[in-house]
């Protein structure tokens, strides 16, 4: 892989309890366990970072695909659900990934063969790709 940017960030405190920022100072957030998983949920976790950006990523993909296409992107949007869960098996966690793709200007096919080109450029779902199970999708609006 050719290197063409590289975020840098640091996490500290007790992990998940703790704060991250990023080197530029852009990104700096408290960091808080949710409530389900037995934390105070007073500030941002992993999971909703993760979700943010692979939805982020995803649209970015998804509007480079529709422009090489011509395709009426007005009022696209893509939302992402990050679960968290244990392992099959008893050791470890894993996560899933749900996305949600709204297209509304396009017809369902046309919708369709974006969102099927977006995941094949995008580079979460690439890095993803075979490592957990990601669903796609196509919804009249996203929330």
């Amino acid at each position: 892989m050719k290197t063409l940017y590289t975020a840098e960030a640091l996490a500290s405190g007790e992990g998940r309890d703790g704060s991250a920022r990023s080197k530029d100072g852009r990104l700096d957030v408290n960091l808080a366990s949710p409530v389900e998983l037995g934390g105070s949920g007073e500030g941002t976790n992993p999971e909703q970072l993760f979700a943010a950006g692979y939805a982020a990523c995803f649209h970015s993909a998804l509007r480079v695909v529709g422009r090489k296409e011509r395709a009426d992107l007005t009022d696209s949007a893509v939302a992402a659900k990050i679960h968290f869960g244990a392992l099959d098996g008893g050791e470890g966690y894993g996560l899933a990934a749900e996305l949600e793709v709204a297209l509304p200007a396009l017809d369902r096919a046309a919708a369709e063969s974006l969102m099927e080109k977006a995941h094949r450029i995008c580079p979460y779902s690439n890095v993803t790709r075979g490592n957990m199970d990601v669903a796609l999708t196509l919804v009249e609006f996203a929330a």
